[in-house]
């Protein structure tokens, strides 16, 4: 009896397993169209008469097409902030957000968490990396930004690079750490996959295939010294070198 509610009880949590990504996308769809659909509705639609706008069986496509009016005045603000006039809106508006107690430390908080996904930062992490942090024997996963240059690569006899390590589950803190090139691991996922797993805490983990894994490196952009890349014979993230030349 022990043996058939254990395997009962396993084949239910499967089946949650299987059926939660669709469920939950179900639900946030639902409370977008009733919420947003709900509230803009009489405003949008404000030319028609009462009892045609609450008629039961198309409050759900009125609904629908609220939210999706919604949505597309989003893409079209988008799609301003590109040009002056957009920006200088928005900038206004970020102003006047900024001077309400409360509500500005909230908006500051969401603008620094999305402006973490947005395409323009994300390009400043050019790679991810493992590395030996806060001491040796401890693994951290970091993103390479670029090579230390100035004073501070002056000062040490070591080729530094500069490696942000985020905080999980918030990557919008960290630590700048500079690391030699022959102590940084590089790994084969993208910027991207690197953010899923450090706002996951490590439960969300890219599939890795070893046998597609790059043989050699892409150099790094880096006009100013040798970029590095994986040493020959490593599995995967393989070990960054400084003595040997990026391939070409």
């Amino acid at each position: 009896m022990n043996r058939f509610f254990k395997s009962a009880r396993t084949a239910f949590f499967a089946g949650v397993i299987l059926l939660a990504p669709i469920s939950i996308t179900l639900l946030v769809f639902s409370w977008l169209v009733e919420n947003i659909g709900g509230r803009f509705r009489s405003y949008f639609f404000f030319y028609l008469p009462d009892p045609l706008l609450e008629k039961a069986n198309l409050v759900l496509l009125w609904n629908f097409l609220a939210t999706l009016i919604v949505l597309i005045l989003i893409a079209i603000l988008g799609y301003l902030s590109r040009y002056f006039f957009g920006r200088y809106v928005i900038g206004i508006a970020e102003r006047v957000v900024r001077t309400v107690p409360f509500v500005n430390a909230v908006y500051g908080t969401v603008k620094q968490i999305v402006d973490t996904f947005s395409t323009q930062n994300r390009a400043i992490f050019t790679k991810v990396a493992l590395v030996e942090f806060p001491r040796a024997g401890v693994y951290a996963l970091g993103f390479l930004t670029n090579r230390v240059k100035g004073e501070i690569q002056g000062r040490t006899d070591d080729i530094l690079w500069n490696i942000f390590v985020p905080t999980t589950p918030n990557p919008t803190s960290g630590f700048l750490v500079m690391f030699p090139e022959n102590e940084i691991t590089e790994l084969d996922m993208t910027v991207g996959d690197g953010m899923k797993v450090i706002i996951s805490g490590g439960a969300l983990v890219p599939v890795w295939n070893p046998e597609l894994s790059r043989e050699v490196d892409t150099p790094i952009s880096n006009p100013t010294g040798p970029a590095p890349h994986r040493a020959p014979g490593s599995p995967g993230g393989a070990e960054l070198t400084a003595d040997t030349p990026p391939s070409t």
